[in-house]
């Protein structure tokens, strides 16, 4: 497929449907232009017994909250060395920017990916898509689990759509900048570094895995795709 005016507009509103929020929006800041910690669209408890409160509270409030800390420090540090013209450490400050930057990203997509409510299985635009493109909802799982299962150390596992294919795809990335294909809009992800899963499952991944699919939010994840469709339609 090329790169035409079709496939320009679906990526140019790539960053906002990743982001967690409505293509056109940005992502929370305050007054002064800094990026704030998003509250959770639930409880802390509401996604038991599939992931208690105490991994909620953790995961969000200190792990999340350091990745907004770490990239607002980021970008200051950035800002000065601009004014400083100062560029002798940009390789280092780009790749904080980028870590934690992704860090905030992938985790505000992971929150509105779950949902006390979740669960079952997509249907619309985006069920048919899954069904076409996988040959089954329950080839994709298992796709989708072997992914996130096979990350190397910390990451995540990630559905998206892929415009130049113009497909659904998987991945599994290493760390949160790591291993992305560049140019995909991520629609579905589920978080397998430690933090996520090991005060409520230890070291059983799987397990974890397991029962993160009883949270997923399919009507926020199917948003997502009828949003990508109407942009190109």
């Amino acid at each position: 497929m090329n790169v035409n005016r079709r496939n320009l507009l679906l990526m140019l509103g790539a960053s906002a449907v990743a982001m967690g929020v409505a293509p056109g929006c940005a992502i929370a800041q305050d007054e002064s232009g800094k990026y704030t910690l998003p509250p959770l669209p639930y409880d802390y408890n509401a996604l038991e017994p599939h992931i208690n409160e105490a991994t909620l509270r953790l995961h969000h409030d200190r792990h999340h909250a350091g990745y907004v800390k770490g990239l607002n420090t980021a970008l200051e540090e950035l800002s000065q060395a601009r004014q400083g013209g100062d560029f002798s450490n940009i390789q280092h400050l780009e790749r904080r920017v980028a870590f934690h930057g992704a860090g905030h990203v992938n985790h505000t997509l992971y929150w509105n990916n779950m949902s006390p409510n979740g669960g079952g299985e997509p249907t619309g635009q985006l069920g048919d898509r899954i069904n076409r493109d996988f040959g089954s909802f329950n080839t994709f799982k298992q796709q989708f689990t072997q992914a996130a299962s096979s990350v190397e150390g910390s990451g995540w596992g990630l559905l998206a759509w892929e415009p130049m294919q113009g497909r659904l795809i998987t991945q599994g990335l290493m760390n949160h900048q790591n291993s992305m294909m560049t140019g995909i809009v991520p629609l579905l992800i589920t978080d397998v570094w430690e933090h996520a899963y090991y005060l409520q499952y230890n070291n059983r991944r799987g397990d974890y895995l397991d029962a993160w699919w009883n949270v997923v939010n399919w009507q926020d994840v199917g948003a997502r795709f009828d949003a990508i469709q109407s942009m190109v339609a």
